[in-house]
């Protein structure tokens, strides 16, 4: 039987919410990412900077790190990375460097998000490598994590 592409990115996307979850229960802002490449999980992560005293620690940045280690290459052309929230501009250099081929985001991020929120990194076309970008799989399920964790930190 056939996976859809559409359920195939649901399916990942469910793995980067429950890295997320990791996160929450961590006390990290509940962000996760699972990187893919030819339908293999090649690289998963939640942010980890207070964990790792490292504010680039993001959940992408660690999916793209272990996505290098297990291909054996700085570059990774063909590969999605699934992301519960918007990444920030620090996140989208590294996927440009890294080659991603496409991103799958949850929710936008209206503080630091590069993907269209506060700017859009990619929308004039002139760096070196450009990554298709597929907004809101899972939006609601990102967003009600990322909700319960800043209200649980900010009681009022």
């Amino acid at each position: 039987m056939d996976i859809s592409k559409k359920e195939l990115d649901k399916h990942y996307m469910q793995q980067a919410l429950r890295e997320a979850g990791k996160a929450f229960e961590a006390d990290e802002v509940p962000i996760g990412a699972i990187l893919v490449l030819e339908n293999k999980v090649i690289g998963r992560a939640f942010n980890q900077t207070r964990l790792l005293k490292d504010a680039t620690a993001h959940a992408e940045m660690l999916a793209i790190t272990q996505g290098c280690e297990t291909t054996g290459a700085e570059r990774l052309p063909g590969s999605t990375l699934y992301v519960t929230l918007e990444p920030c501009p620090m996140c989208v250099g590294a996927m440009i460097l890294a080659r991603i081929e496409r991103l799958v985001f949850g929710a936008r991020e209206a503080k630091t998000g590069a993907c269209g929120s506060i700017v859009n990194l990619l929308a004039d076309g002139k760096w070196n490598h450009q990554f298709k970008v597929e907004e809101g799989l899972l939006e609601f399920e990102s967003a009600a994590l990322l909700q319960e964790f800043f209200k649980k930190k900010r009681p009022r």
